[in-house]
Protein backbone atom coordinates (compact mmCIF):
# COMPACT_ATOMS: atom_id res chain seq x y z
CA UNK A 1 0.00 0.00 0.00
CA UNK A 2 2.82 2.20 1.14
CA UNK A 3 4.47 1.82 -2.37
CA UNK A 4 1.59 2.37 -4.58
CA UNK A 5 0.82 5.50 -2.21
CA UNK A 6 4.11 7.05 -3.61
CA UNK A 7 3.97 5.46 -7.13
CA UNK A 8 0.88 7.82 -6.94
CA UNK A 9 1.98 10.96 -5.20
CA UNK A 10 5.15 10.78 -7.30
CA UNK A 11 3.47 10.62 -10.92
CA UNK A 12 1.42 13.28 -10.10
CA UNK A 13 4.27 15.46 -8.34
CA UNK A 14 6.60 14.05 -11.85
CA UNK A 15 3.74 15.31 -14.32
CA UNK A 16 3.21 18.84 -12.03
CA UNK A 17 7.07 19.74 -12.07
CA UNK A 18 7.10 18.83 -15.87
CA UNK A 19 4.11 21.53 -16.54
CA UNK A 20 5.92 24.15 -15.21
CA UNK A 21 4.36 24.09 -11.60
CA UNK A 22 1.54 25.59 -13.16
CA UNK A 23 -0.02 26.94 -10.06
CA UNK A 24 1.57 30.21 -10.39
CA UNK A 25 1.01 32.86 -7.83
CA UNK A 26 2.81 35.51 -6.39
CA UNK A 27 6.45 34.24 -6.10
CA UNK A 28 9.88 35.87 -5.37
CA UNK A 29 13.25 34.93 -7.34
CA UNK A 30 14.58 31.63 -7.09
CA UNK A 31 17.86 31.61 -5.60
CA UNK A 32 16.89 35.45 -3.85
CA UNK A 33 20.77 36.06 -2.41
CA UNK A 34 19.97 39.35 -2.07
CA UNK A 35 22.58 41.91 -0.31
CA UNK A 36 24.69 39.81 2.70
CA UNK A 37 25.50 41.31 6.50
CA UNK A 38 28.68 42.81 4.81
CA UNK A 39 27.23 44.23 2.03
CA UNK A 40 24.16 45.98 3.36
CA UNK A 41 23.27 49.37 3.12
CA UNK A 42 23.84 51.86 5.87
CA UNK A 43 20.03 52.35 6.32
CA UNK A 44 19.62 48.56 6.23
CA UNK A 45 22.34 48.27 8.91
CA UNK A 46 20.78 50.98 11.33
CA UNK A 47 17.32 48.94 10.71
CA UNK A 48 18.91 45.97 11.90
CA UNK A 49 19.93 47.59 15.07
CA UNK A 50 16.60 49.03 15.39
CA UNK A 51 14.57 45.82 14.95
CA UNK A 52 16.32 44.44 18.21
CA UNK A 53 16.21 47.31 20.03
CA UNK A 54 14.18 46.99 23.26
CA UNK A 55 15.23 50.09 24.69
CA UNK A 56 12.87 51.85 21.97
CA UNK A 57 9.67 50.44 24.01
CA UNK A 58 8.05 51.63 27.11
CA UNK A 59 8.40 48.74 28.87
CA UNK A 60 12.42 48.89 27.87
CA UNK A 61 11.97 45.06 27.17
CA UNK A 62 10.25 44.44 24.21
CA UNK A 63 11.88 45.19 20.29
CA UNK A 64 10.10 44.03 17.12
CA UNK A 65 12.40 40.87 17.30
CA UNK A 66 10.35 40.23 20.60
CA UNK A 67 7.23 39.60 18.40
CA UNK A 68 9.16 38.25 15.36
CA UNK A 69 11.55 35.85 16.32
CA UNK A 70 14.32 34.78 13.70
CA UNK A 71 14.30 31.24 15.75
CA UNK A 72 10.92 30.83 14.78
CA UNK A 73 10.68 32.23 10.73
CA UNK A 74 10.50 35.55 12.86
CA UNK A 75 7.09 34.67 14.22
CA UNK A 76 5.96 34.66 17.42
CA UNK A 77 8.64 32.84 19.75
CA UNK A 78 5.88 30.89 22.03
CA UNK A 79 2.62 29.48 22.15
CA UNK A 80 0.38 32.28 23.16
CA UNK A 81 -2.20 33.32 21.26
CA UNK A 82 -1.38 37.05 20.80
CA UNK A 83 2.03 38.60 22.31
CA UNK A 84 1.66 40.74 25.41
CA UNK A 85 2.99 44.40 25.53
CA UNK A 86 1.98 47.82 27.12
CA UNK A 87 4.47 49.43 29.80
CA UNK A 88 4.71 46.59 31.78
CA UNK A 89 4.17 43.96 29.10
CA UNK A 90 0.74 42.59 30.91
CA UNK A 91 -1.13 43.89 28.08
CA UNK A 92 -2.73 41.66 25.09
CA UNK A 93 -2.09 42.11 21.86
CA UNK A 94 -4.71 42.16 19.22
CA UNK A 95 -4.12 39.55 17.24
CA UNK A 96 -1.31 36.45 16.68
CA UNK A 97 1.85 38.05 14.90
CA UNK A 98 2.71 36.49 11.94
CA UNK A 99 5.99 36.09 10.36
CA UNK A 100 7.27 38.88 8.40
CA UNK A 101 9.30 36.85 6.18
CA UNK A 102 8.91 36.65 1.91
CA UNK A 103 6.58 40.17 2.72
CA UNK A 104 9.38 42.40 0.21
CA UNK A 105 6.71 41.13 -2.77
CA UNK A 106 3.74 42.05 -1.42
CA UNK A 107 1.87 45.02 -3.03
CA UNK A 108 -0.53 47.54 -1.03
CA UNK A 109 -4.19 46.78 -0.61
CA UNK A 110 -6.39 46.65 -3.69
CA UNK A 111 -8.98 44.72 -5.11
CA UNK A 112 -7.62 42.84 -8.20
CA UNK A 113 -9.55 42.11 -11.74
CA UNK A 114 -11.69 39.36 -10.56
CA UNK A 115 -12.88 41.87 -7.43
CA UNK A 116 -10.77 39.75 -5.19
CA UNK A 117 -9.32 41.69 -2.08
CA UNK A 118 -5.59 41.18 -2.44
CA UNK A 119 -2.48 42.65 -0.42
CA UNK A 120 -1.62 44.87 2.41
CA UNK A 121 0.34 44.32 5.36
CA UNK A 122 -1.02 43.00 8.81
CA UNK A 123 -4.12 40.32 9.18
CA UNK A 124 -6.47 42.84 7.95
CA UNK A 125 -4.19 44.39 4.98
CA UNK A 126 -4.22 48.11 6.74
CA UNK A 127 -0.49 48.87 6.48
CA UNK A 128 0.11 50.34 2.84
CA UNK A 129 4.07 49.30 2.96
CA UNK A 130 6.66 47.54 5.37
CA UNK A 131 7.64 51.11 6.45
CA UNK A 132 4.08 51.60 7.77
CA UNK A 133 3.63 48.67 9.22
CA UNK A 134 6.68 49.33 10.96
CA UNK A 135 6.23 52.32 12.34
CA UNK A 136 2.30 51.22 14.10
CA UNK A 137 3.83 49.33 17.25
CA UNK A 138 6.03 51.52 18.45
CA UNK A 139 2.81 54.15 19.24
CA UNK A 140 0.33 50.76 20.00
CA UNK A 141 -0.85 50.79 24.09
CA UNK A 142 -0.62 47.22 23.44
CA UNK A 143 2.94 46.79 21.79
CA UNK A 144 5.75 48.91 22.49
CA UNK A 145 3.56 51.40 24.18
CA UNK A 146 5.43 55.09 23.50
CA UNK A 147 3.02 57.71 24.19
CA UNK A 148 3.89 59.61 20.90
CA UNK A 149 6.37 59.62 17.99
CA UNK A 150 8.74 62.21 19.83
CA UNK A 151 9.09 59.72 23.14
CA UNK A 152 10.56 56.92 20.36
CA UNK A 153 12.71 59.81 18.99
CA UNK A 154 13.95 60.58 22.48
CA UNK A 155 14.91 57.12 23.13
CA UNK A 156 16.88 56.69 19.49
CA UNK A 157 18.42 60.15 19.99
CA UNK A 158 20.59 57.80 22.90
CA UNK A 159 20.58 54.46 21.43
CA UNK A 160 24.03 53.38 20.93
CA UNK A 161 24.13 53.54 17.39
CA UNK A 162 22.65 57.27 17.62
CA UNK A 163 25.62 58.88 15.77
CA UNK A 164 25.47 56.43 13.01
CA UNK A 165 21.68 57.59 12.68
CA UNK A 166 23.00 61.45 12.36
CA UNK A 167 25.53 59.97 9.79
CA UNK A 168 23.15 58.73 8.03
CA UNK A 169 20.17 60.79 8.35
CA UNK A 170 21.58 64.43 8.80
CA UNK A 171 23.26 66.15 12.09
CA UNK A 172 20.03 67.72 12.84
CA UNK A 173 17.74 64.63 12.12
CA UNK A 174 16.84 64.07 16.43
CA UNK A 175 15.66 68.54 16.24
CA UNK A 176 13.06 66.90 13.91
CA UNK A 177 11.06 64.16 15.38
CA UNK A 178 8.48 63.85 12.59
CA UNK A 179 11.21 63.43 10.12
CA UNK A 180 13.22 60.85 12.48
CA UNK A 181 10.73 58.38 13.37
CA UNK A 182 9.87 58.09 8.90
CA UNK A 183 13.67 57.86 8.76
CA UNK A 184 13.81 55.54 11.25
CA UNK A 185 11.08 53.47 10.01
CA UNK A 186 12.53 53.69 6.26
CA UNK A 187 15.63 51.93 7.62
CA UNK A 188 13.48 49.18 9.11
CA UNK A 189 11.67 48.55 5.88
CA UNK A 190 15.18 48.23 4.12
CA UNK A 191 16.20 45.88 6.69
CA UNK A 192 13.27 44.02 6.09
CA UNK A 193 14.35 43.98 1.69
CA UNK A 194 17.74 43.37 2.45
CA UNK A 195 18.45 40.85 4.77
CA UNK A 196 18.73 37.66 3.22
CA UNK A 197 17.62 35.75 6.81
CA UNK A 198 14.24 37.19 5.27
CA UNK A 199 13.88 35.86 2.05
CA UNK A 200 15.95 32.98 2.38
CA UNK A 201 14.17 30.62 -0.13
CA UNK A 202 16.86 27.93 1.88
CA UNK A 203 14.75 25.20 2.82
CA UNK A 204 14.14 21.43 1.75
CA UNK A 205 11.53 22.40 -0.57
CA UNK A 206 13.75 24.92 -2.82
CA UNK A 207 16.83 22.56 -2.70
CA UNK A 208 13.58 20.06 -4.17
CA UNK A 209 12.86 22.78 -6.73
CA UNK A 210 16.51 23.26 -8.05
CA UNK A 211 17.06 19.58 -8.63
CA UNK A 212 19.29 19.38 -5.23
CA UNK A 213 16.97 17.39 -2.97
CA UNK A 214 14.81 14.78 -3.19
CA UNK A 215 11.24 14.35 -1.06
CA UNK A 216 10.69 11.70 0.73
CA UNK A 217 7.59 8.99 0.00
CA UNK A 218 5.66 10.76 2.16
CA UNK A 219 6.63 14.65 1.59
CA UNK A 220 5.68 13.48 -2.00
CA UNK A 221 2.21 11.75 -0.61
CA UNK A 222 1.72 15.28 1.26
CA UNK A 223 2.69 17.82 -1.73
CA UNK A 224 0.10 15.60 -3.99
CA UNK A 225 -2.53 16.01 -1.57
CA UNK A 226 -1.57 19.77 -0.74
CA UNK A 227 -1.88 20.31 -4.29
CA UNK A 228 -5.29 18.22 -5.16
CA UNK A 229 -8.06 20.31 -5.94
CA UNK A 230 -9.79 17.83 -4.47
CA UNK A 231 -8.16 16.86 -1.07
CA UNK A 232 -6.02 19.65 0.84
CA UNK A 233 -6.52 21.95 -2.07
CA UNK A 234 -4.51 24.72 0.15
CA UNK A 235 -2.51 25.54 -3.42
CA UNK A 236 -5.52 27.14 -4.39
CA UNK A 237 -4.36 30.19 -1.50
CA UNK A 238 -0.88 29.16 -0.86
CA UNK A 239 0.51 28.57 -4.47
CA UNK A 240 3.79 25.67 -4.33
CA UNK A 241 4.76 26.01 -7.94
CA UNK A 242 7.59 27.23 -9.80
CA UNK A 243 6.35 30.51 -11.47
CA UNK A 244 7.02 30.53 -15.70
CA UNK A 245 9.92 32.58 -15.26
CA UNK A 246 11.27 30.15 -12.61
CA UNK A 247 10.61 31.85 -9.29
CA UNK A 248 10.22 29.79 -6.03
CA UNK A 249 6.74 29.94 -4.40
CA UNK A 250 6.07 32.19 -1.51
CA UNK A 251 3.08 29.82 -0.33
CA UNK A 252 0.40 32.61 -0.47
CA UNK A 253 -1.56 34.64 -2.65
CA UNK A 254 -1.85 37.54 -0.65
CA UNK A 255 -5.54 37.28 -0.58
CA UNK A 256 -7.83 36.57 2.51
CA UNK A 257 -10.59 34.38 3.45
CA UNK A 258 -13.12 33.87 6.18
CA UNK A 259 -12.79 30.17 7.68
CA UNK A 260 -15.29 30.42 10.42
CA UNK A 261 -12.27 30.01 12.65
CA UNK A 262 -13.66 29.32 16.36
CA UNK A 263 -13.49 31.61 18.88
CA UNK A 264 -10.86 31.57 21.60
CA UNK A 265 -11.20 31.15 25.21
CA UNK A 266 -7.91 31.70 25.95
CA UNK A 267 -8.43 35.90 25.07
CA UNK A 268 -9.75 38.38 28.07
CA UNK A 269 -11.53 40.04 25.36
CA UNK A 270 -13.37 37.42 24.64
CA UNK A 271 -15.24 37.73 27.48
CA UNK A 272 -17.41 39.39 26.45
CA UNK A 273 -20.08 38.08 24.52
CA UNK A 274 -20.37 40.86 21.78
CA UNK A 275 -16.95 41.62 20.96
CA UNK A 276 -15.83 40.05 17.62
CA UNK A 277 -13.13 40.14 15.68
CA UNK A 278 -14.52 41.30 12.02
CA UNK A 279 -11.12 41.76 10.42
CA UNK A 280 -11.25 43.18 6.62
CA UNK A 281 -14.98 45.11 7.13
CA UNK A 282 -13.63 46.65 10.74
CA UNK A 283 -10.50 47.35 9.97
CA UNK A 284 -8.75 50.75 11.23
CA UNK A 285 -9.62 53.67 9.15
CA UNK A 286 -13.46 52.27 7.94
CA UNK A 287 -12.81 51.64 4.36
CA UNK A 288 -14.10 48.82 4.38
CA UNK A 289 -17.20 49.27 6.81
CA UNK A 290 -19.83 48.87 4.00
CA UNK A 291 -18.12 46.05 2.90
CA UNK A 292 -20.60 43.26 4.92
CA UNK A 293 -19.21 40.68 2.36
CA UNK A 294 -15.90 40.92 3.84
CA UNK A 295 -16.58 40.68 7.53
CA UNK A 296 -14.85 37.69 9.25
CA UNK A 297 -11.97 37.70 6.50
CA UNK A 298 -8.53 37.67 7.24
CA UNK A 299 -5.31 37.68 5.07
CA UNK A 300 -3.86 34.52 4.06
CA UNK A 301 -0.33 33.71 5.56
CA UNK A 302 2.76 32.38 3.57
CA UNK A 303 3.06 28.62 4.96
CA UNK A 304 6.96 29.11 4.69
CA UNK A 305 7.75 28.08 7.75
CA UNK A 306 4.76 27.38 8.88
CA UNK A 307 6.37 24.19 11.40
CA UNK A 308 7.89 26.63 13.42
CA UNK A 309 5.06 27.80 14.81
CA UNK A 310 3.00 27.64 18.02
CA UNK A 311 -0.34 29.31 17.54
CA UNK A 312 -1.81 29.21 14.44
CA UNK A 313 -4.75 31.61 13.08
CA UNK A 314 -5.45 35.26 13.45
CA UNK A 315 -6.34 34.70 17.30
CA UNK A 316 -4.53 31.67 17.94
CA UNK A 317 -7.04 29.56 18.45
CA UNK A 318 -5.03 26.17 17.60
CA UNK A 319 -1.73 24.90 18.80
CA UNK A 320 -0.39 22.24 16.08
CA UNK A 321 -0.81 21.78 12.81
CA UNK A 322 -2.53 18.46 13.15
CA UNK A 323 -5.42 20.38 15.35
CA UNK A 324 -5.18 23.18 12.55
CA UNK A 325 -5.65 20.66 9.30
CA UNK A 326 -8.20 18.58 11.35
CA UNK A 327 -10.19 21.94 11.48
CA UNK A 328 -9.91 22.42 7.82
CA UNK A 329 -11.07 18.92 7.22
CA UNK A 330 -14.02 18.19 9.57
CA UNK A 331 -15.31 21.60 10.34
CA UNK A 332 -18.38 20.79 8.97
CA UNK A 333 -18.64 17.16 9.61
CA UNK A 334 -17.69 16.90 13.07
CA UNK A 335 -18.21 20.94 14.59
CA UNK A 336 -18.88 19.67 17.73
CA UNK A 337 -15.06 19.28 18.07
CA UNK A 338 -14.47 22.85 17.12
CA UNK A 339 -17.61 25.15 18.53
CA UNK A 340 -19.74 25.37 21.66
CA UNK A 341 -22.70 23.58 22.22
CA UNK A 342 -26.28 26.02 23.26
CA UNK A 343 -27.89 24.34 26.50
CA UNK A 344 -30.16 22.45 24.26
CA UNK A 345 -27.28 20.61 22.86
CA UNK A 346 -27.06 22.07 19.32
CA UNK A 347 -23.72 23.56 18.52
CA UNK A 348 -22.98 27.04 18.10
CA UNK A 349 -21.11 26.74 14.87
CA UNK A 350 -18.99 29.67 13.95
CA UNK A 351 -18.72 31.15 17.24
CA UNK A 352 -16.77 33.97 16.49
CA UNK A 353 -18.64 35.65 13.91
CA UNK A 354 -21.98 37.48 14.65
CA UNK A 355 -24.96 35.08 12.88
CA UNK A 356 -25.63 37.80 9.90
CA UNK A 357 -22.45 37.18 9.04
CA UNK A 358 -21.89 33.19 8.96
CA UNK A 359 -23.16 32.98 5.30
CA UNK A 360 -19.30 35.32 4.81
CA UNK A 361 -17.98 31.53 5.74
CA UNK A 362 -16.40 29.89 3.02
CA UNK A 363 -18.18 26.55 2.60
CA UNK A 364 -18.20 26.22 -1.26
CA UNK A 365 -14.40 25.25 -1.81
CA UNK A 366 -12.63 22.22 -1.18
CA UNK A 367 -11.88 20.91 1.66
CA UNK A 368 -15.08 22.92 3.68
CA UNK A 369 -17.51 21.95 1.24
CA UNK A 370 -18.56 19.06 3.28
CA UNK A 371 -21.83 18.17 5.37
CA UNK A 372 -22.40 15.71 8.48
CA UNK A 373 -21.99 12.29 7.37
CA UNK A 374 -19.79 12.83 4.21
CA UNK A 375 -15.76 11.49 4.96
CA UNK A 376 -13.20 14.64 5.00
CA UNK A 377 -11.28 15.29 2.15
CA UNK A 378 -8.41 14.30 4.18
CA UNK A 379 -8.09 11.11 6.21
CA UNK A 380 -5.54 10.97 9.52
CA UNK A 381 -2.91 9.38 8.09
CA UNK A 382 -3.16 11.85 4.85
CA UNK A 383 -3.14 14.98 7.11
CA UNK A 384 -0.23 13.24 8.50
CA UNK A 385 1.79 12.82 4.76
CA UNK A 386 0.53 16.88 4.73
CA UNK A 387 2.53 17.89 8.13
CA UNK A 388 5.74 15.81 6.57
CA UNK A 389 5.23 18.30 3.33
CA UNK A 390 4.97 21.24 5.40
CA UNK A 391 8.42 20.42 7.34
CA UNK A 392 10.07 20.41 4.23
CA UNK A 393 9.33 24.15 3.92
CA UNK A 394 11.26 25.09 6.74
CA UNK A 395 14.51 27.89 6.30
CA UNK A 396 18.21 26.73 6.69
CA UNK A 397 18.04 22.93 5.48
CA UNK A 398 21.17 20.77 5.91
CA UNK A 399 21.04 17.65 3.65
Amino acid sequence: MKTSGWTWAAALVAAWLLAGCGGGGTAAPADAGGTDTATMSAQAALGRRIFDDVSLSASGRQACASCHSADFGHAAPNALAVQLGGPLLDQEGRRASPSIRYLSTNTAFHFDDEGTPTGGFFWDGRATSLQDQAARPFVSSFEMANASVQEVIDKLSRAAYADEFKRVFGADIFSRPDDAFDRMTLALQQFQREDTALRAFSSKYDEFLRGKASLTEQELRGLALFNRPDKGNCAACHPSAKAADGSHPLFTDFSYDNLGVPRNTELARNTEPNVFDLGLCAREGGDLVDRTDLCGAFKVPTLRNVALRQAFFHNGRFKTLKDTLTFYVQRDIHPEKFYPLDADGTVRKFDDLPPGFHANVNTSEAPYDRKPGDAPALSDAEIDDVIAFLRTLTDGYQP
